[in-house]
Formats: structure tokens, C-alpha cells, sequence
């Protein structure tokens, strides 16, 4: 039997001894009349030696104690912080006080009634007088210096990394804070909040494969949605002319640093607007969230980062001829560009259209240098299959995405509203699917139906949530910013 096999035999004994006692270790309500933070600023001017005569009850979990003979110092925390408790055989009387010890363990939670103190040190503490058992923890928690360091434990238990782990559960709390100024960013300028399918009968808004479910009763294969896109325009169509959702996108694609399957996007709608306008949304959103966080200059993984508008705008043609002499303009075609390419020596896998060995090139020797704050724009037509084309260069279409700290944070364009471009667009996109490209989008007559009925000049903007967290608490891989990421199943010792 294992230690901690051992601990929690032992804590099932002290169990069944409470309820041998009469005693429920699970209760079902407790008394609270004040959280740890409620009671600092109430009490925030009790002098150093002083008592209150009032009472109060206070509940938390038991994360410390110091025994000192017949008096023990406890260290009890809630969801918003950390209060001492003092306990003494005076106050309880030698049998409760001895019960305590002994049934009690770190990680249980507990309910104290007491007078408020502050100790001779200045520590504000609850004189203990009456104390419940709220939940009998059978497990022990991770040791209190040590913590939980395994970072796939941290993973996988993240109840635990929460607990013994003040960082992480810093990051959540920033992660909230991010998502609620963008909320109020976004209505504040008059963006309505909506909510589109999460199933789709066809899965459409990027490129992307898909998640497969079935609906029985409906006897129809459905999707789990890999972008909102096609059904926020909708509601252009219908008369809305500012939109936005906060919500879940699903792609059946690899796990690493930057992706997870199941990640959280804001996407937004603006009609009347193009891609210009998208990008300054875009800044002084990102802005406002660097302010409420204090973060106007942050720092990612060593390097310092000034997030001040304006940022860099920088076409993709400029990007590569900065990064790689490559002039893509100068290389109309699929193959004088990969010629180009071996020519001078860039390591790239070779792609079947000009417009992916473009991309391709920009994700390898463009994107990892892109720190400062920077619209990268203008992409090629043929990977963009939903953006309107640029009038003076109709290979290429108003389209940006923005980077910092290296990142992708994005996507955004100018968004195509010809109904019959964008019917030819997908047919392109379908004859690229029956070449084998799974992430070919599909074609979805219901959406060039709405279309058809007139959508104005519209920009759209994308940003993930778990990027923009990753970027302001500094966090190396997605799976640090997600609360419960997925994993590959746990291997079982053999």
C-alpha cells in the first residue's frame, strides 16, 4: 500500500469516527456570516492586542496549522483569501479541542465561530469558541513547499494546481478579467451580444476539419462548428450591424503549445466597416484590455512588448522581402516561387498552390519575429476564400491577422458580399477538396441563399481568447491558459 494509500485509510477511519460520534461530516449548510475578505475590511482598523465583542462565523478549507501544546494557530482560506484562526483548550474545552486535533486534517473544510482579534504581531485572526466539520477531505493535498510541480498533474488535476499553486489560479483570474473587458469594450460601442449553433449540418467560416456527431431523431449527420462566421453574417443580412460572440470553436486538428482542440474565440461583426476599420477596433480593444490589466507594456517569454497604438501594418510581400529577399510579386506562379525558393536555400515543405507556399513561407521565416504589435495584411485570394479581394491587386484580398510576441492572435477581413464571387469561391474551394485537402471549405448554399438577399459592407475580426491570455500572463504553451485542456488518456503503469 502505497503512502497516500495509507493517508486516506486513515482518513476514512477519522470519518466513520464522526459519524460514530453523531457527528456529520458532510453537512448540508453551514453558517457564514463573513468571507476572508469581508472580514479584513471590516476589521481593518482593529488595533494590534484588540478584541471585538462581535461574533462571527467564518468557513474555508484548512490549508495550515502550528500546534502549540493546549493553543494552535490555523490557517483557514476561502475564494477570497486566507484567515488564521485561534484555538485553544480554554475556549473549546479539553475533549472538543483534543477531537479537533486528532479529526481534523489539512485539506478538510471547516467552519470557526469566534470573537475578531488582532494578534500582538498584527495578524487578524478569529478567537475560535464553536467549530463545524463542513467536508472530510480523503485525500491529502500536495505538500504544502513543494506543491504540485508535474506539469501533466497540473493538467489533469487541476483542482489540485488551483489549490497549492497561487500562479495558476492568478492566470484564471486574469483570463476572466480579459474576457469581461472585451465585453464592455465591445458594448460600449454598441455591439450586440448573440449566441449561433455550436451544431451545424455544414461546418463552414475557415479552414479547418471538422468534429462528426449524429442526430438521431433528425437522422442527420451534424458538426461541431470550427467558426460562428457564416451564421454572425447572417444576422447582418437580417438588419444587425454590430455583432459579437464569445463562445467555444472546435477543430479536429493537432495538440501543441498554440492549439488545442476545443478553444474560445471572440469573433465581431461591423457593418459599414472594412478591414482598416477592423484593425483599429482590433488595437484599442487589445489596448483597453493592456490597461485594466496594467499592462500597457508587458513582458512574454523575455521580451518587452509596448502594446501603444498604432501598431505596425505590414503587407505580406514586405514581410517576406524583409525576412527572405523573396519579391512574391515577382513570382506570380506556383513554380517560379518554389523555384525561388530552393534557390535560396529556405526550408519549407512544398505546397500545391502559390497562395499555401506563400503561407507556408510567412509561418516560417515571418510570423516567430513578428513581437512588437503588428497587422500582417493583404493574403492571397486562394486561401481566403470569405475576404473581399483588394481592388488594385485582385490575387490578394483585404485580409489581416495580428501578431505579438510571435503569436497569431487572429484573423480578420474586409468580408466578400458578392453572393456570386463568393458561389465561385466555393466551387474553387470544392475542386481543392476533391484534390484531397480536407480543410477545403465546403460549399453552403444555405449561406449563399441569405447572401443573395444583401449584405452590406461588413469588416470581421476573430481573436482567441486563450492566445490573448497566453500573451498577458505570460504563459509558454495553451494548456497553461484552459482550465481543463485535452489530453492523450493517461498511461497505466504496466
Amino acid at each position: 500500500m502505497s503512502a497516500e494509500e495509507r493517508l486516506r485509510e486513515e482518513r476514512l477511519r477519522k470519518l466513520e469516527d464522526l459519524r460514530r460520534r453523531g457527528i456529520e461530516p458532510y453537512p448540508a449548510r453551514c453558517e457564514r456570516t463573513h468571507t476572508a475578505q469581508q472580514l479584513h475590511e471590516r476589521f481593518a482598523n482593529l488595533p494590534p492586542g484588540e478584541e471585538t465583542d462581535e461574533h462571527v462565523w467564518v468557513a474555508g478549507r484548512v490549508m495550515g496549522r502550528r500546534v502549540l501544546g493546549k493553543a494552535s494557530f490555523w490557517d483557514l482560506r476561502d475564494g477570497t483569501g486566507r484567515i488564521q484562526l485561534l484555538l485553544s483548550q480554554d475556549a473549546l474545552g479539553e475533549e472538543r479541542y483534543e477531537l479537533l486535533l486528532r479529526d481534523v486534517d489539512l485539506g478538510d473544510f471547516l467552519g470557526a465561530y469566534g470573537r475578531v482579534v488582532r494578534t500582538r504581531r498584527g495578524e487578524l485572526s478569529v478567537r475560535v469558541e464553536d467549530y463545524r466539520v463542513l467536508a472530510k477531505a480523503l485525500r491529502p493535498l500536495p505538500e504544502k513547499w513543494h506543491g504540485l510541480k508535474d506539469q501533466e498533474a497540473r493538467y489533469r488535476q487541476r483542482y489540485l494546481d488551483l489549490l497549492v499553486n497561487e500562479p495558476s489560479r492568478k492566470t484564471f483570474e486574469t483570463r476572466s478579467r480579459i474576457v469581461r473587458t472585451m465585453r464592455r469594450f465591445l458594448d460600449e460601442r454598441g455591439f450586440l451580444e448573440v449566441e449561433t449553433p455550436i451544431l451545424q449540418p455544414i461546418y463552414g467560416g475557415t479552414a479547418a476539419r471538422p468534429f462528426t456527431t449524429y442526430h438521431n431523431e433528425l437522422e442527420q449527420t451534424l458538426y461541431l462548428r470550427i467558426a460562428p462566421e457564416l451564421y454572425l453574417k447572417r444576422l447582418l443580412i437580417g438588419g444587425f450591424e454590430r455583432v459579437y460572440e464569445i463562445g467555444k470553436n472546435f477543430r479536429n486538428e493537432g495538440i501543441s503549445t498554440r492549439h488545442n482542440p476545443e478553444f474560445t474565440m471572440l469573433e465581431c461583426y461591423q457593418a459599414y466597416a472594412d478591414y482598416n476599420d477592423m484593425m483599429e477596433l482590433a488595437e484599442q480593444m487589445i489596448y483597453a484590455i493592456a490597461q485594466e490589466l496594467g499592462l500597457e507594456r508587458l513582458s512574454y517569454q523575455e521580451h518587452t512588448i509596448d502594446l501603444t497604438p498604432p501598431w505596425r501594418r505590414l503587407t505580406l510581400r514586405e514581410a517576406l522581402l524583409e525576412h527572405t529577399g523573396l519579391d512574391i510579386e515577382a513570382l506570380p506562379t506556383h513554380e517560379a516561387l518554389w523555384e525561388a525558393v530552393q534557390r535560396k536555400g529556405l526550408f519549407v515543405d512544398e505546397q500545391p498552390t502559390w497562395g499555401k507556399l506563400v503561407d507556408e513561407l510567412v509561418s516560417e521565416y515571418v510570423e516567430p519575429r513578428l513581437i512588437q504589435p503588428t497587422f500582417l495584411l493583404d493574403y492571397p485570394r486562394e486561401i481566403s476564400p470569405l475576404a473581399k479581394a483588394k481592388p488594385t491587386a485582385p490575387h490578394l484580398v483585404e485580409r489581416f491577422e495580428p501578431f505579438i510576441g510571435g503569436l497569431e492572435l487572429g484573423n480578420a477581413f474586409s468580408e466578400l458580399n458578392d453572393p456570386l464571387d463568393q458561389r465561385e469561391r466555393f466551387k474553387q474551394q470544392e475542386e481543392q477538396r476533391r484534390r484531397g485537402d480536407e480543410e477545403a471549405h465546403p460549399l453552403d448554399e444555405d449561406f449563399l441563399l441569405a447572401l443573395e438577399y444583401g449584405m452590406p459592407p461588413t469588416g470581421g475580426l476573430g481573436i482567441g481568447v486563450d492566445r490573448l491570455v497566453m500573451l498577458f500572463t505570460d504563459a509558454r504553451s495553451i494548456r497553461d491558459v484552459i482550465l481543463f485542456p485535452a489530453l492523450r488518456p493517461k498511461q497505466e503503469p504496466s
